[in-house]
């Protein structure tokens, strides 16, 4: 037997109207996505209620401003779960490095701030690399260590240094110093 197979063209395929699930009418459609919160979930909504209403996917990718493919995508995934299937899905991008106890561990010793073996008076990026190198045997380039340190709720800025074997008395007596600085002049007050 020959079996004659027909192949849509891209313009067949483009122009064709897309079949929506009757989940909701139009009127609810509507009136859910401009209510909705989400701007993004508002915009899929929007889509459904499009091709409910007869556009073709290129018709209502010009009009969102998406492409044909992802407002396909969006039809058939309302078709398969109604407005379920249009929410976005958890556990998208890449997971850490470290694990809960990992970054638990890590929190605590920040919070302890540098120990003697550390061998510097703050903690920096370079020094964290080292140490989750030790401790975990876990690579981080420098710029995923400072974008971890911001997850976690650390800032880049902190108070001046102070090196372990200072002196607090000099270093008082130096404070009673005082210089005042006006454009050119500087104005040294001795006690």
């Amino acid at each position: 037997m020959n079996k004659s197979h027909t192949r849509l063209s891209d313009h067949d395929f483009e122009e064709s109207i897309l079949q929506v699930e009757l989940y909701h009418t139009s009127t609810e459609l509507k009136q859910t996505f401009r209510k909705e919160k989400d701007p993004h979930l508002a915009t899929r909504i929007r889509a459904v209620y499009l091709a409910l209403m007869g556009k073709t996917a290129p018709e209502i990718a010009g009009i969102l401003g998406y492409s044909r493919r992802c407002v396909q995508r969006w039809i058939y995934a309302y078709n398969r779960k109604g407005l379920q299937g249009l929410q976005d899905t958890p556990g998208r991008g890449t997971r850490g490095k470290l694990n809960p106890d990992q970054i638990q561990w890590l929190r605590q010793r920040l919070d302890e701030g540098p120990r003697p073996e550390d061998g510097v008076c703050v903690l920096r990026g370079k020094e964290i690399q080292r140490i989750l190198r030790q401790q975990f045997q876990i690579r981080y380039s420098l710029s995923a260590v400072y974008a971890l340190l911001h997850r976690l709720g650390y800032s880049y800025v902190s108070s001046r240094p102070e090196h372990p074997k200072g002196d607090p008395q000099a270093r008082e007596q130096f404070k009673k110093k005082s210089v005042i600085r006006s454009d050119n002049s500087v104005l040294i007050i001795l006690e």
